[in-house]
């Protein structure tokens, strides 16, 4: 599907970018866009693979004028360019709106008028009962993607992805955890209790290729995921580095959830099962409906929802094994230093 064709990533310039750039500069993609504000990391980006099928443009995804130009004669989108650090989103909200709300808008229109045959948005499992402003702002980002869908149809294929956590993303609180055990400090964990969906980086690209494949306009795919507690985290990480560190509890951020949700129960009524990934269809009526206002579903009703409390809980040994994946626990078993 990919043999000839022009893919734009925007936000490329992120963990999910440089992702996807190592799954397809060696397939028969004919050209990658890297679209993103960080001129830094796109020259970092261009040093690095120094391959012709890269190109960057610099651009923000609330400009229009710089995403028509970027678009130009694109086949493919990923859509990942957002604002994610729940505690800045909540300082700063309405910049959170612009970007994973109001970019979004910029992009479908973009797409849509430069007959762009498929896109796919990367949304966050903080969308789901969403109490901070990162997620209401991802929640808005998934109604407008899929009421673009509707008006799109098969001409410009909108699907969306959710994910929870991609373990070792920058920012994310397992390097931060292994600098502090090389750095001899008490591990700080929010809440024990806290537990969260664990993903590599690469289930992450394998769901968005997969919606790719499978979606239809307005679908929302889900892949299923295991999570762990941040104490199971924590006892793990200090288990594979042979580290006494104590663990310091600082209390729950602001924003931050005890437990997330991948799919409500109202969307596990409706959705797909299939073997490793779930896929929510888009409700395509009109205003004239009147299941949910004057009639009601039994299913849902019966239904739970889909939360990091009730899937695959992984105990110590568990989170060993998917720790091991990670390219920082390697680096800290060789002795060398973690970044954050």
């Amino acid at each position: 599907m990919f043999i000839g064709k022009t893919l734009l990533i925007t936000g490329g310039t992120g963990t999910f970018g440089n992702a996807v750039l190592k799954r397809f500069l060696d397939t028969e993609i004919s050209e990658i866009r890297v679209f993103s504000r960080d001129e830094k990391k796109q020259d970092d980006m261009r040093k690095e693979y120094a391959d012709p099928k890269l190109k960057f443009y610099i651009g923000d995804v609330r400009n229009q004028s710089s995403l028509r130009d970027a678009m130009t004669g694109v086949d493919f989108i990923f859509h990942a360019a957002a604002l994610k650090q729940v505690p800045s989103c909540e300082f700063f909200p309405l910049e959170a709106l612009r970007t994973n709300a109001l970019g979004t808008e910029n992009v479908l229109n973009a797409a849509i008028q430069n007959h762009a045959k498929r896109v796919i948005i990367l949304s966050t499992d903080k969308a789901v009962y969403p109490i901070n402003a990162m997620g209401i702002s991802k929640a808005l980002m998934e109604k407008i993607a899929v009421a673009k869908s509707r008006v799109a149809g098969d001409s410009t294929a909108i699907s969306i992805t959710r994910y929870g956590n991609v373990m070792a993303s920058r920012g994310s609180v397992i390097p931060l955890l292994i600098k502090q055990i090389q750095d001899g400090l008490p591990l700080t964990i929010t809440d024990p209790a806290m537990s969260r969906f664990m993903m590599t980086i690469e289930d992450a690209v394998d769901l968005v290729v997969y919606a790719f494949q499978h979606g239809a306009p307005g679908d929302i795919f889900v892949k299923k995921a295991p999570a762990c507690t941040l104490e199971t985290l924590a006892r793990a990480l200090k288990t594979l580095l042979k580290a006494d560190n104590p663990v310091t509890v600082i209390g729950t951020r602001h924003g931050e959830k005890l437990y997330e949700t991948l799919l409500t129960r109202e969307e596990m009524a409706v959705a797909d099962d299939l073997e490793g990934y779930f896929r929510v269809p888009a409700d395509n009526r009109d205003l004239n409906y009147s299941q949910y206002f004057s009639e009601g579903r039994e299913e849902v009703t019966a239904k739970q929802d889909y939360n990091s409390h009730n899937t695959d809980l992984k105990n110590v040994e568990g989170m060993c094994e998917l720790l091991m994946k990670l390219e920082c626990v390697q680096t800290a078993l060789r002795n060398e230093k973690v970044e954050i």
